[in-house]
């Protein structure tokens, strides 16, 4: 099971396996001219999930709302530092991104002032300021505003500019979780699950998972899916585990799409149907982890020449729909 931090830093990026006929090597090829994340890079300090936040991801912002009871004017100061973002990137734009957030953030506007702090913490248009980043995290998480809340957690988590200390990444997360932030949840979940900052508890951890996988969170979704699996705080159920993998994959999530896969092939939680996990263990491979190359050997066997093309147009179908899903912005 992973963390919402930490779970998809184990997953990365081999290339996808070689089928025997040159018509399923076409139809496995990631496809080409699909948008790609700006090169930003990210300090040290800047813990994964971060990272991820803060590069562009297109099509829509989290959904937390902008208007936080703040002038129109600090509104409109926000709305202009993400759109430098938006922009081909570079030190200039960043910077320009960096006064508009602060201009923002001065006047009390609690998106803003995360945006800032994301950005002090990175050292992106400004030197990396931890101190700085933890001073405006702080404003913002006085006006309950989830996504400060939700960092601060992840800063006490991996000690980025604190002494890391997992009793206060869980308050912050157990704050968080507690106004229903969906990664709050699952973080808390995780902690639980681990026994970090709290005495382990699974089942209080699947009670946290299950909130944030009711949200739709499929980290939250695998790690619930993995309790049932396995029985442990929870009730032993494989068609449980099935249905929340299931929802995983259908997000993207890499390596519930391996577990769909491998449980399609076995039979477990749902009829045995080998050409439907060649589909999720080839869609593993296409997001690039190496972990479905073996079961992908193993079911290939397994199927017709016409079954494994169906399977491959199947997979390459449903990854081009998941690239256009999973684009999001990351600034409030």
């Amino acid at each position: 099971m992973g963390l919402v931090v930490a779970m998809d830093d184990t997953l990365h990026r081999l290339l996808l396996f070689w089928c025997f006929t040159l018509v399923i090597q076409v139809f496995l090829q990631p496809a080409k001219g699909g948008p790609q994340q700006p090169e930003i890079k990210a300090s040290s300090c800047v813990s994964p999930e971060m990272a991820r936040l803060i590069v562009q991801e297109r099509g829509g912002i989290r959904v937390i709302p902008r208007d936080v009871g703040k002038d129109s004017a600090a509104v409109r100061e926000n709305s202009r530092g993400i759109t430098a973002t938006t922009a081909p990137e570079s030190l200039q734009t960043m910077q320009e991104a960096h006064k508009w957030f602060q201009k923002a953030a001065r006047r009390g506007y609690a998106p803003a002032q995360v945006n800032l702090a994301v950005l002090s913490l990175a050292g992106w248009g400004t030197p990396a300021n931890a101190g700085e980043a933890l001073y405006w995290l702080h404003a913002a998480a006085e006006q309950r505003y989830a996504p400060a809340i939700f960092d601060l957690g992840i800063l006490y988590q991996e000690g980025c500019g604190v002494r890391r200390d997992y009793g206060e990444a869980f308050h912050f997360f157990e704050k968080g979780a507690l106004v229903g932030d969906p990664s709050a949840q699952t973080n808390l979940g995780y902690l639980y699950d681990q026994g970090l900052g709290v005495m382990q508890n699974r089942s209080e951890a699947a009670k946290w998972y299950r909130l944030a996988a009711d949200q739709g969170e499929p980290r939250a979704q695998y790690n619930l899916g993995d309790l049932y699996l396995r029985g442990d705080g929870i009730e032993r159920d494989e068609s449980a585990a099935f249905a929340w993998f299931q929802k995983a994959a259908l997000a993207g999530h890499a390596e519930a799409r391996i577990m769909l896969g491998s449980m399609y092939a076995a039979g477990r939680g749902t009829p045995r149907d080998p050409a439907t996990a060649y589909m999720w263990l080839a869609l593993a491979a296409l997001q690039g982890d190496s972990r479905a190359n073996a079961k992908l050997d193993e079911v290939k066997t397994q199927l017709t020449t016409e079954e494994l093309v169906e399977a491959t147009v199947r997979a390459q179908s449903l990854a081009g729909k998941t690239k256009r899903q999973v684009w999001k912005s990351p600034f409030h």
